[in-house]
């Protein structure tokens, strides 16, 4: 029996994007044969997903798809960054986000009934199919769809697929003047992060919360009591500029408000152009990750 060493562990799962204990036991298997070992791999087929479905998968990335008057976010997650990487994986998320466009599901559980672009599969069979091919725990978590009848949908994904974001203008103006706007409302919404559209999105119990805090602070200060509702309103306004897009500094015009952006476009055009929805998404996000050492995690595996 050849010795399997964590090298070779390492170079199977680079040839193959399977997982690390797949890999060894392939390894010992074909007595170290690097093409019997990836042969033995390819051999094991379906039967290979059900035994992944139970780790955690809060890597991979988000994928946007549609353009014009439909558009999608849609985040499919992996185990490990390294099989984000991986062609297959990123075909699969492609041909997700197109299916989600095409079909328009409902939800999760209705995409993955959907036929799979390019394929005799559904969608949830191709997941199957991939999680097996690829040897990890893969999961399509979330999505959103936007469809205008009168306006334009834009997308924008940043640090290769670690967060997106979908942008809706509402409006009956030039498409690709609006287009373009959309395009910098996502690179906007990517870099400051907003929690709400607008002020009167956010629940009166964070408002109220933020303005006992307010009060709380002021009077501590010594602030007279007469002025400290002055002070709370100022505070508020400040409050509600740094968590609602509409009222944010715009990021490539510091100078005005995201919502002033928007009207002035519409004034140029010469009609109303509204911003009517925006979603974020970044990976993992409130997923629990186990953090590991992977060349630790290779060495472990060889003993």
């Amino acid at each position: 029996m050849a010795a399997i060493t964590a090298k070779m562990v390492a170079e199977l799962r680079a040839k193959t994007g399977a997982g690390m204990m797949d890999c060894k036991k392939a390894l010992n298997e074909t007595d170290g044969n690097m093409e019997e070992a990836i042969d033995y791999l390819r051999k094991k087929g379906l039967s290979a997903a059900a035994k992944k479905a139970g780790r955690v998968a809060a890597e991979g990335m988000i994928v946007a798809a549609g353009e014009g008057n439909v558009g999608v976010l849609a985040e499919i997650n992996a185990e490990t960054d390294f099989v984000a990487k991986n062609e297959n994986f990123q075909s699969f998320a492609k041909g997700v986000g197109e299916a989600i466009v095409q079909a328009a599901p409902a939800d999760v559980e209705a995409l993955k009934a959907v036929v799979f672009p390019g394929s005799d599969r559904t969608v949830g069979e191709e997941l199957t199919h991939q999680i097996a091919t690829i040897g990890e725990n893969m999961n399509i978590r979330r999505f959103v769809r936007f469809e205008v009848e009168k306006g334009v949908v834009a997308s924008y994904i940043h640090a290769g697929g670690k967060i997106g974001v979908l942008i809706e203008l509402a409006g009956d103006g030039d498409r690709e003047a609006m287009q373009d706007l959309a395009r910098q409302l996502a690179m906007h919404v990517a870099a400051a992060n907003p929690q709400y559209l607008t002020r009167e999105d956010v629940p009166a119990e964070i408002v109220d919360r933020e303005k006992d805090i307010m009060r709380t602070k002021a009077l501590e200060s010594g602030k007279p009591e007469n002025i400290v509702e002055k002070i709370i309103v100022g505070q508020l306004n400040k409050f509600f500029g740094e968590v609602c897009l509409l009222e944010q500094q715009f990021v490539i015009d510091t100078d005005r408000k995201v919502g002033k952006v928007v009207e002035q476009l519409g004034k140029e055009l010469g009609c109303e152009i509204r911003l009517t929805r925006y979603a974020r998404y970044q990976l993992g996000e409130g997923i629990e990750k186990k953090e590991d050492d992977f060349a630790a995690e290779v060495a472990q595996l060889t003993k």
